[in-house]
C-alpha cells in the first residue's frame, strides 16, 4: 500500500470514530434535552419520536417541586464546594512536597499514592462510614434541622473525599515539568517552601489546578451512593439523590420529569467547564508531558 493510500486511509479512519464518538455520546444527551420536554406516550411509543410534538415546559416545574431541588441544590453546592477546595489543597500541598522537598523515602510514598489509585471507591466505603459515625457526624434525628446538624451533615459528606490520589497524581506530574530555576531563584530570594509554593508554582500551575478543581467538581457534584448512605433526612441530601425521588416504585414514572430534573443537575457543571474548558486542555496535555 502506498504512502498517499494509508494516509487516506487513515484519515478516513479517524473520521469515521468521530462519528461513531458523536453519535455514543451526543445520542443520550440529545434524547435527554428533548425528552425532558415530552410525555410519556411520546417517550415510550414503539416509533421513537426524536423531537416532541408538543412542548409540555410543564415538566420542568413538577421535577423542582416533586424532589425539593432547592433543597438539594443547597446541599450539593455547599458539599461540593468544600470538598473541592479541600482537595484542592490536599492535592496542590502533597504534589508540591513530593517534587520540590527532600525528605526519606519520597519515591515509597509516590508508589503508595499510585497504589491508592487502583482501590476501587467501593472497598473502602465501609471503613469510611465507621469513621465518620466514630466522629459523630451522622445526623440521624428526624424534624427541622439545625445549623450545626447541615454542617455535620455536609462534613459526613465530603470529608471522605477531601483527599483523592488521582489529583495529587496530576499535580505531580505537571509541577516536575516546571523548571527547578524558578524554585532556586526563590530560595536565592529568602523564599521558604510555603512563599515559593504559593507565589512561584501555584501561579504557573494554575492550568493543571483548575483542571483537578474542574474534575473534583464534577466527580463530587455526581456523587450518588456515599450522599445516600450517610444522610438520612431529605434536608441533607443532594441532587443526584432527587433524581431518583423522581422515580415511582409502581413502575409509572413519569420519563419526561425525571428528565427534565437530569437536566436542572446537569446545568451546573456545564456552565463550570464552559469558563474552565480551556484549562483542562492546557491542564491534561502539560501533566502528560514528562512522567
Amino acid at each position: 500500500m502506498s504512502l498517499r493510500a494509508q494516509s487516506v486511509l487513515f484519515k478516513s479512519l479517524s473520521y469515521l470514530g468521530m462519528v461513531a464518538l458523536i453519535v455514543v455520546i451526543g445520542l443520550p444527551v440529545f434524547w435527554l434535552v428533548t425528552g425532558a420536554f415530552k410525555g410519556n406516550r411520546e417517550i415510550l411509543t414503539a416509533t421513537p419520536q426524536f423531537l416532541p410534538r408538543s412542548f409540555q415546559f410543564d415538566n420542568f416545574a413538577r421535577a423542582w417541586t416533586g424532589a425539593k431541588f432547592s433543597t438539594y441544590y443547597v446541599n450539593s453546592i455547599a458539599t461540593t464546594l468544600m470538598g473541592a477546595t479541600a482537595e484542592i489543597v490536599m492535592a496542590v500541598t502533597t504534589a508540591y512536597a513530593l517534587v520540590f522537598v527532600r525528605f526519606p523515602l519520597r519515591n515509597a510514598v509516590f508508589i503508595l499514592l499510585l497504589l491508592a489509585l487502583m482501590v476501587p471507591e467501593q472497598v473502602v466505603i465501609v471503613p469510611n462510614f465507621l469513621s465518620i459515625a466514630r466522629m459523630g457526624l451522622l445526623v440521624t434525628k428526624g424534624g427541622s434541622l439545625e445549623i450545626a446538624d447541615f454542617v455535620r451533615g455536609w462534613l459526613a459528606i465530603f470529608l471522605p473525599g477531601a483527599s483523592i490520589a488521582f489529583g495529587t497524581f496530576l499535580l505531580r506530574q505537571y509541577f516536575r515539568t516546571i523548571p527547578m530555576d524558578l524554585t532556586d531563584a526563590a530560595k536565592v530570594d529568602g523564599a521558604g517552601h510555603f512563599s515559593t509554593m504559593i507565589n512561584v508554582i501555584v501561579p504557573v500551575a494554575t492550568p493543571a489546578i483548575a483542571t483537578t478543581g474542574l474534575l473534583s467538581f464534577t466527580a463530587k457534584w455526581n456523587e450518588y451512593l456515599w450522599p445516600l448512605i450517610v444522610t438520612y433526612s431529605d434536608q441533607l441530601r443532594t441532587l443526584p439523590i432527587a433524581i431518583s425521588r423522581l422515580l415511582d416504585a409502581e413502575g409509572n414514572t413519569e420519563w419526561g420529569v425525571v428528565m427534565a430534573g437530569a437536566i436542572f443537575v446537569v446545568i451546573p457543571v456545564i456552565i463550570v467547564f464552559l469558563f474552565a474548558q480551556r484549562f483542562v486542555v492546557e491542564g491534561l496535555a502539560a501533566g502528560a508531558v514528562k512522567g
